[in-house]
């Protein structure tokens, strides 16, 4: 019974950080695989998101699903006003120029949060309701992280249902196959991107602010955790949703259990596996092959 528990704790754990990650990364898989643009900036995203969560509800003690909805209008907004004078003009430039911005977005975003807010890590209080311990049955678990997780799952359906049924997802689908193709049908394009780039920028916002209690929230995060966000991405396949879902939930078990047993240096078996798996499929899990 006592492995039981523990392998329940570990996938549980995992899966709750996985969905994190996910929440997270899936913005930058769909406007990546639609925009083609390589926005390294996106962790810098979800940390400003997650700032004005932690700060609606620890300073103006909003609470946390106003906080979640103020964050999502927010980075949404200046994500907006950033793709239109900084990212538009550089669709079509080559990856290193595009790689410059966004690493530099990165510092800028680092160096005025440390300015404006500081440079200590702010927690995030949680609501009364989410606190505790959840009976599972065989087991007591963190009731947030079961919150987590399933808060991951209905996100994943209702992105996949937009995408599978919707007017706007047949649209993006059909920009990410062929973009000429898209825009000689009418589909304006520009106008897409603006919106799917806002709306990627949010996801990221919520996943900031809900990571924000067990992973930290301080200046570096966008730093901290963008390799992850990009494994992610790679491993799950550009504009695959449900690829990034698969890819962050087994790299979320995988990272809780390495830091578990193998503390020191367990983290190099997740480099080393993503390596030997992009050099097998080199467009991801779920990704489809370039003809």
């Amino acid at each position: 019974m006592d492995f039981i528990s523990d392998l329940a704790g570990i996938v549980l754990g995992g899966l709750s950080a996985g969905t994190v990650l996910f929440v997270v990364s899936v913005g930058l898989s769909v406007t990546m695989g639609l925009m083609g643009f390589v926005n390294l900036a996106h962790g810098a995203f979800a940390m400003f998101g997650g700032y004005v969560i932690v700060l609606a509800m620890n300073r103006a003690h909003v609470d946390f699903a106003a906080a979640l909805a103020i964050g999502f209008v927010a980075t949404a907004a200046i994500s907006v006003a950033i793709e239109r004078t900084l990212y538009r003009p550089l669709y079509r430039a080559g990856e290193l120029d595009q790689v410059l911005l966004t690493i530099g977005l990165i510092f800028i975003f680092i160096a005025g949060t440390t300015i404006a807010i500081g440079p200590e890590s702010q927690p995030l209080e949680l609501p009364a309701a989410l606190g505790g311990q959840l009976s599972l049955g065989f087991m007591q678990y963190r009731t947030y992280s079961i919150f987590l997780i399933v808060v991951g799952f209905l996100i994943v359906l209702g992105i996949w249902l937009a995408f599978e049924r919707t007017r706007i997802g047949a649209q993006i689908r059909a920009t990410v196959d062929n973009r000429r193709m898209a825009e000689s049908l009418g589909i304006n394009v520009d106008r897409l991107f603006t919106i799917t780039f806002a709306f990627g920028s949010g996801m990221a916002a919520l996943g900031g602010g809900l990571g924000a209690e067990f992973l930290g929230l301080d200046p570096q995060y966008a730093l901290k955790y963008l390799v992850y966000f990009l494994i992610a991405v790679s491993v799950g396949g550009l504009g695959s949703v449900v690829g990034v879902y698969c890819a962050s939930l087994l790299l979320g078990v995988l990272d809780f259990a390495l830091k578990l047993y193998l503390p020191k240096g367990g983290t190099i078996f997740i480099y080393v596996l993503t390596i030997l798996l992009l050099l097998w499929r080199p467009q991801g899990l779920f990704g489809r092959k370039e003809t």
